[in-house]
């Protein structure tokens, strides 16, 4: 996310309707171990200040939202200015933080369901941008994919940190894994999350607002792989107000089976985000 879009999003202190229009088609084939398309169930609004960067659900089906405002002090205090796209597994809230322009490290927060929090940071690799939009875990809580920004490649992979002995029990130093090396290029890539262990959905803020599908040739097991990406939908982008839409997190509640995703509309509409819902298509 630019410097510009998280001055908007501060700055925006009118609140303003959006007229909102659920849309929505399917996409890929459906394969037997996860949704393969979709269809509109509705849409909602939350408050961006606390919900414009991404969601998650929690066990009893609510939504853990994230925004500007959801940043603690202590951090925002260290220098993380930025909170991405978050994720729940096994009640453990996994975080992702960027830092300003100099930034030498990204940082992952683990909230354990005791509401303890654990901080690992990643010292950036050669070549690797200090942009964190997003942390998924995998169905078996053992593996951390999260994303840069621009025009990207690939997905980085992590072994989770707290939840996959490997990583330090109390928080430190995290290196990444073999990484999901894709197929096409992709743009913006605000959000993931698994739907199955060989299956994830990818919110871009590409012109399209495209959501993308990425499957792998296995589970995660922190070796290389390749993921194959088709486009499943475009994001809605329906506002009283003019401009430019930015589209942020998303998430899949397998208890439901509902899929989520963010956009923020532009100009003042922003002090709203809309999260639109899709369940799978059936066959």
């Amino acid at each position: 996310m630019t410097a510009t879009a998280l001055g908007r999003r501060a700055g925006a202190l009118l609140l303003a309707t959006a007229a909102l229009t659920a849309l929505g088609s399917a996409g890929a084939t459906a394969r037997a171990d996860a949704p393969g398309g979709w269809v509109a169930n509705g849409s909602s609004t939350i408050s961006s200040l606390t919900g414009g960067e991404g969601i998650a659900t929690r066990a009893d089906g609510s939504l853990l939202t994230r925004g500007l405002g959801s940043i603690p002090l202590r951090l925002r205090l260290s220098g993380w200015n930025h909170v991405g796209d978050p994720d729940i597994a096994g009640g453990y809230v996994f975080d992702a933080y960027q830092g300003g322009d100099s930034a030498t490290s990204k940082l992952f927060e683990v909230t354990t369901p005791a509401g303890k929090a654990y901080d690992y940071t990643h010292p950036l690799d050669s070549g690797e941008l200090l942009n964190n939009s997003f942390a998924t875990v995998s169905p078996d809580d053992q593996w951390l994919v999260a994303g840069e920004w621009g025009a990207m490649d690939h997905l980085q992979v992590f072994p989770a940190p707290l939840t996959n002995p490997a990583t330090p029990a109390t928080g430190g130093s995290l290196a990444q894994a073999g990484r999901i090396t894709l197929d096409q290029g992709v743009d913006d890539i605000q959000g993931c999350d698994f739907v199955s262990a060989t299956r994830l959905v990818c919110a871009s803020d590409d012109a399209n607002k495209d959501v993308l599908q990425v499957d792998l040739p296995h589970a995660l097991d922190g070796t290389a792989v390749t993921g194959r990406v088709t486009t499943l939908f475009q994001v809605p982008r329906s506002s009283i107000c003019s401009g430019t839409f930015e589209t942020e997190g998303i998430d899949y509640d397998p208890a439901a089976g509902l899929l989520r995703v963010e956009i923020v509309p532009p100009s003042v509409c922003a002090v709203t985000t809309t999260v639109y819902s899709y369940r799978p298509t059936t066959g």
